[in-house]
């Protein structure tokens, strides 16, 4: 299938009030144009070149995400919330804004995918919250004894309260998909929809089959997958570097100190994992009729081909190959805002989300907004 999203003209950049429309007067470092602007004097000089750069080539957003902490039972819980609070919802202005949760993976955080989240917030107008999920990202661990996907999936929940979300779009990457599955399973009204991403939420991801375990199954069945797993993980690194790897590894390294602080006490984590089996769950889904947008690595060797394939089948929902590895939105922030604004399946997906979200929403929200 060709995919054909970053860099497509499908969809025209929206109209800047502050293009470029004459020459460079003088040097300046100063203020950005926006501010000049605020501030009653013209846009000149190179902070107007900045500027351009960053929106214009770069892409880069002016909506940031905002660290926060909530405590849960003595634990604090970490997050982070996109600053576009006078964002609103498809109603236009006056309707309460769609929300967001974008889930990271295992041994990941929250804060690897802001910039992903941030250009969420900036291009579809949306509200994203990046939780760190507990023993994750500089949150405190639970009890072993209070290890479960259902608990992860009430930490969202508690997440979602602290910020008085309405119902949310679940961004669920590798365990995140199970973590989003399990909520809209446990909350279906609080659900607008479901993107699944290289997801663990069915069995098949822990049948190997590679090179390895044909090799050392005969000699050390035992041991075989957990060993293709690791080379999967080795072999998945080069892919995060294709891009500005900088940028990434500047995402990426906060978490995964905090991360490897708390390796021994998130081990029940990855345990649990190993014991996932969602199918009922994802079939609950789809009677619900809750929109499920289902998304995969072409060259994920973590989770292959055939996992995507089994989800899709219970899921209903065919895959939509996208270029790049297991953790390819790490890489490529970009890559989620375009397949909702430019392809076909994310355009339905979103057109999905807005009419649920008129379903979800107090009557009186819509209506203050039309009138």
């Amino acid at each position: 299938m060709a995919v054909r999203f970053f860099g497509s003209k499908a969809t025209p950049p929206p109209d800047d009030s502050l293009q470029i429309s004459g020459a460079i007067v003088a040097p300046s470092d100063g203020p950005s144009p926006v501010e000049l602007v605020d501030a009653g004097r013209a846009p000149h000089g190179l902070g107007v070149v900045r500027d351009q750069y960053e929106r214009k080539i770069r892409k880069s957003p002016t909506i940031r995400m905002v660290p926060s902490s909530v405590m849960v039972e003595g634990r604090r819980l970490r997050f982070a919330v996109s600053d576009n609070v006078g964002a609103h919802g498809p109603d236009g202005p006056g309707s309460p804004p769609i929300w967001a949760v974008n889930i990271h993976g295992y041994f990941a955080g929250g804060g690897m995918y802001w910039r992903e989240s941030a250009r969420l917030a900036e291009q579809l107008g949306w509200r994203v919250i990046n939780p760190s999920l507990p023993g994750f990202g500089g949150s405190d661990p639970l009890d072993w004894s209070d290890v479960s996907m259902e608990s992860l999936a009430n930490q969202v929940m508690t997440i979602a309260h602290k910020v008085d979300a309405g119902p949310v779009v679940l961004l669920g990457h590798s365990m995140g998909g199970a973590v989003a599955v399990q909520f809209a399973h446990d909350h279906p009204r609080r659900t607008l929809g479901v993107i699944y991403r290289d997801g663990i939420s069915t069995p098949s991801w822990k049948e190997r089959h590679g090179i390895l375990p044909t090799v050392l199954s005969p000699l050390l069945p035992d041991v075989a997958p957990m060993v293709d797993m690791i080379a999967a993980v080795v072999f998945d690194l080069p892919d995060l570097f294709i891009g500005r790897m900088y940028s990434t590894v500047r995402a990426v390294l906060p978490d995964m100190r905090q991360n490897i602080r708390t390796m021994t006490q998130t081990m029940p984590v990855g345990s649990m994992l190993m014991g996932v089996d969602q199918r009922s769950e994802v079939r609950h889904l789809v009677a619900q009729q809750i929109p499920i947008l289902n998304e995969w690595g072409c060259f994920d060797r973590i989770t292959p081909g055939s996992t995507a394939l089994e989800f899709a089948t219970i899921a209903r929902s065919p895959v939509l190959w996208v270029p790049g590895g297991h953790s390819w939105m790490l890489a490529r922030p970009q890559g989620q805002a375009d397949i909702l604004t430019h392809l076909v399946q994310g355009v339905a997906f979103r057109a999905q989300v807005d009419d649920r979200w008129r379903q979800l929403t107090p009557r009186e929200y819509t209506l203050r907004a039309v009138n």
